[in-house]
């Protein structure tokens, strides 16, 4: 099992423990999604560490999607309730890079493709400069924060 996984678990055990029912609530959903990323496809597997950091920061971003339509329409408590549940799994994340990362990070994307084509890529290569920015990046930065940079560096 991997240790991203057991670490959920044993978290919430302490949950129950403490009777914190949101924390409780939350890394249930989180196990259930775990556990249907593993079943999908044609045949069961076990998920790294770095695919259930996928998974987790997919969660997140629909909790924060959630509690911005929650807050267009009025309904604070649910947003709040939102914000809460993306909080406890950003937790489990890894931390953000920040903007000069990111920047430097495209930068590095950049001179390796560059390496490899042999000359500088263009807005016809972004796809190429994407693929190793994002696999630099490990689930560190958003992949729209990374297009960002990228674009305005070609």
């Amino acid at each position: 099992m991997s240790e991203l996984k057991t670490r959920l678990r044993a978290d919430m055990t302490a949950a129950m423990k403490a009777k914190d029912t949101l924390r409780l609530n939350t890394l249930r959903m989180l196990l259930a999604a775990v556990q249907t990323a593993e079943v999908a496809g044609k045949e069961a597997r076990e998920l790294s560490d770095a695919e259930i950091v996928a998974v987790l920061t997919k969660e997140s971003k629909k909790r924060n999607e959630a509690a911005e339509v929650y807050t267009q329409a009025g309904r604070g408590e649910l947003a709040a309730n939102e914000h809460a549940e993306a909080r406890i799994i950003d937790e489990y994340l890894p931390t953000q890079l920040t903007d000069a990362e990111v920047a430097d990070l495209a930068d590095t994307a950049i001179a390796q493709v560059a390496e490899e084509l042999g000359e500088r890529p263009g807005k016809r290569q972004m796809g190429q400069v994407m693929k190793v920015a994002t696999g630099l990046a490990a689930g560190k930065a958003d992949g729209s924060r990374i297009s960002a940079a990228v674009k305005a560096r070609l």
